[in-house]
């Protein structure tokens, strides 16, 4: 290193220790305050500090109507979720009953009267789900949607388009436009 350069480092170290003293220095002498100025800073820290506890409490009880919103709102929903299902049991009972009575009839009657009490059952059932929102997934002729249809299988025919479902294995079912089950279909392909 080269005289200059140190004289320069030199000179740099004695300023900052002059500011470093004139700092020191400044921070000894006195900060006066009219009493009056006091009493006005006082007044508004005590004024910030009502402000900040009435905003905390605030936030306090707002929380806690949150909280019992959200219990309250959970609760609705356990007694509504429990309503629809008793609801749908009260509507499948007259279906139990049937069963019960077709069970106990005497083993006598003819294979024709049975199957029509089956069949019955069957409309009754069926128009029971319908009410409460089932509707089947139309599938046998149509092109294959995958939202709506699950291809099990794939055959030949060379008299339909590529695409089209010849044949429904099992019925597809939605809920008001929520698929349940998809159709499980054979497709053209």
């Amino acid at each position: 290193m080269s005289d200059d350069n140190k004289n320069l480092g030199a000179d740099e170290v004695n300023e900052r220790s002059n500011a470093a003293e004139a700092a020191a220095s400044a921070a000894k002498e006195e900060v006066c305050f009219d009493y009056r100025e006091v009493e006005n800073m006082m007044a508004v820290i005590e004024e910030k500090n009502r402000l900040l506890e009435e905003h905390a409490d605030r936030v306090k009880r707002l929380q806690a109507d949150f909280d019992n919103f959200r219990r309250r709102t959970r609760q609705e929903k356990e007694e509504l979720s429990g309503l629809v299902v008793q609801n749908l049991i009260k509507e499948l009972l007259p279906l139990l009953d049937n069963f019960e009575r077709a069970i106990a009839a005497d083993n006598t009657q003819d294979l024709t009267a049975l199957r029509s009490g089956v069949e019955m059952i069957y409309r009754q059932f069926a128009t029971v789900l319908e009410k409460n929102g089932l509707e089947s997934i139309p599938a046998v002729g149509l092109p294959f949607d995958p939202q709506f249809h699950e291809a099990i299988m794939r055959v030949e025919d060379e008299s339909k388009p590529e695409g089209i479902i010849v044949e429904e294995l099992q019925k597809g079912y939605q809920v008001r436009g929520k698929v349940v089950r998809p159709s499980m279909v054979k497709v053209v392909g």
